[in-house]
């Protein structure tokens, strides 16, 4: 489904076209992620069966114990005890998007591959975003040119 999912002032959520062309799109998927995704259907499915004829088939991913939208704030919330639990600092549920770019971009996924999996509109706009990563990308372009040419 090409459907996104928006809050409005005085409606609640509502499901919305997506913005941009570029918001429709694959995403291709880690097979741990698959995985994970399955369990989680799975366990759905019984959130399904237990709520009986209160679910709200919205065909959503993640919902609620009757099928609704979960609100970014009960989100927010089971985020951060997460992080608490495993000791980790509380961070924005958006910047685990910067993390993934930093990394993929730190392990030498090409810009472009990082630019179509964030939908950025523009190149140039996830070379802006991630220039502090620019320094390393420099970094291991010393080391390729040294093992391209060899020892001196």
């Amino acid at each position: 489904m090409n459907r996104a999912l928006q809050r409005q002032p005085g409606v609640g959520y509502v499901f919305v076209e997506p913005k941009t062309a570029r918001s429709r799109r694959t995403v291709y998927l880690a097979a741990g992620t698959v995985t994970a995704l399955r369990e989680h259907h799975r366990r759905q499915v019984e959130d399904q069966l237990a709520a009986g004829p209160d679910w709200n088939n919205t065909g959503l991913v993640f919902a609620s114990p009757v099928g609704r939208p979960v609100d970014g704030t009960w989100t927010t919330k089971w985020f951060h005890r997460a992080l608490d639990q495993a000791a980790l600092p509380r961070i924005r549920i958006h910047e685990l998007r910067h993390t993934a770019a930093t990394h993929l971009l730190n392990r030498g996924v090409h810009p472009k591959v990082v630019q179509e999996l964030l939908g950025h509109s523009t190149i140039s706009l996830t070379l802006d975003t991630y220039s502090h990563v620019a320094p390393a990308l420099h970094a291991e372009v010393a080391n390729h040119m040294q093992t391209l040419f060899g020892a001196t």
